[in-house]
């Protein structure tokens, strides 16, 4: 064998070596192919989930914000709610509350700019009563809400899918509470409990205002459960719970998104009027209640006190026009139309940004 031969053949032991790895026995192993396989596999694996969540960013995100700033109806709503938010949980963080003879009274709005807006007649400050006032309000709205939704959602896709003696009892449960007189029944429990939390003021509102969604919600099922999708996804045996929650309920979306905010804005006047007409305790400062202690002064007649009843009305009016464009808007956002354009909008921009990164990638060599 010549000298060429084995250094052939040496330079061949010395690769293998070099491409064994240690077994757990202390042995070598022999490298596959595989390996490169699975390394290919945990990068196909990594952009998978990259892939994901820029789909469920795109979709969950991007496109409804998109949607909405298109609108000029929810670019003005958004406002207005951001603006109460911000009012309601930071305004106590940068306002001082106020107290009697904290200025002289019944000053004017804009007559000194240590009360913007103003004093009443005890010298109290209308822009700290109406801060303060903020985040009551929104807790009973976001309680009065959502507690109307849910229940209604449950009991009316539950009724009309399930159908028979369930839906009879349901609906049964329903007609009940369609029949008993809101305002006297809020009334007499608000007499009767004297509730103080604004949590439970909101849920107090709302305890029969959940009836007439249900109703609703029932109708559409029944006809929604027909569907060829729905019946397949029967045959196949899936629970009631996952064919009510991914057949079902994406279809209602549009409805229940409107009806919260309707709910919420029905609790604003609510709290306001039982207030106003001292039904629920004066403990916590609220719009219903400045306009209350306005309205006992003579305020609505008074030119020098008129602005002690007008800015809980405009604080009431603001909020209200806020959640009734967001309403008007919504139904945007759950148009698939709408969705499916401004998804390919996005996807264009994607692309296109791709193909800058690409070229300015390539640039570089």
């Amino acid at each position: 064998m010549t000298r060429t031969d084995d250094t052939a053949a040496e330079s061949d032991r010395a690769e293998t070596t070099s491409a064994a790895s240690p077994r757990s026995d202390g042995g070598q192993r022999t490298a596959s192919p595989l390996d490169a396989l699975g390394e290919a596999s945990d990068h196909t694996v990594e952009n998978t989930r990259r892939d994901q969540l820029e789909t469920l960013y795109r979709y969950y995100v991007y496109t409804p914000v998109s949607v909405l700033w298109d609108d000029w109806r929810a670019r003005i709503g958004c406002t207005l709610i951001l603006f109460y938010l911000a009012m309601g949980i930071l305004g106590p963080l940068v306002v001082e509350p106020t107290t009697v003879m904290d200025g002289e009274p019944l000053l004017g709005p804009f007559e000194n700019w240590e009360h913007p807006l103003g004093t009443d007649n005890t010298g109290s400050d209308l822009l700290s009563l109406t801060v303060y006032s903020t985040g009551p309000i929104l807790k009973m709205m976001t309680a009065g809400g959502l507690f109307t939704v849910t229940v209604g959602t449950l009991f009316g896709t539950v009724a009309g899918y399930k159908g028979g003696l369930v839906d009879t009892l349901l609906s049964t449960v329903t007609d009940v509470f369609i029949n008993l007189p809101g305002l006297p029944l809020v009334i007499v429990l608000a007499a009767i409990f004297s509730p103080k939390s604004p949590w439970l003021i909101g849920l107090l509102l709302s305890v029969a205002a959940w009836a007439g969604l249900a109703r609703s919600i029932r109708s559409q099922v029944l006809t929604i459960r027909e569907e060829s999708y729905a019946e397949a996804s029967r045959a196949m045996g899936i629970p009631t719970s996952a064919i009510i929650a991914k057949d079902i309920l994406p279809h209602l979306m549009t409805y229940i998104s409107v009806n919260l905010v309707h709910a919420s804005r029905n609790v604003i006047f609510g709290a306001v009027g039982l207030y106003f007409i001292g039904v629920l305790p004066f403990s916590d400062p609220n719009w219903g209640v400045t306009m209350n202690l306005a309205y006992q002064y003579g305020a609505h007649y008074r030119m020098e006190a008129v602005h002690w009843l007008i800015v809980p009305i405009v604080a009431v009016v603001g909020l209200s026009m806020g959640m009734i464009l967001l309403s008007q808007s919504l139904d945007r956002v759950f148009n698939p139309r709408v969705r499916a354009s401004h998804a390919e909008t996005a996807d264009e921009v994607s692309a296109e940004e791709g193909n800058e990164t690409e070229t300015a990638a390539s640039s570089w060599f």
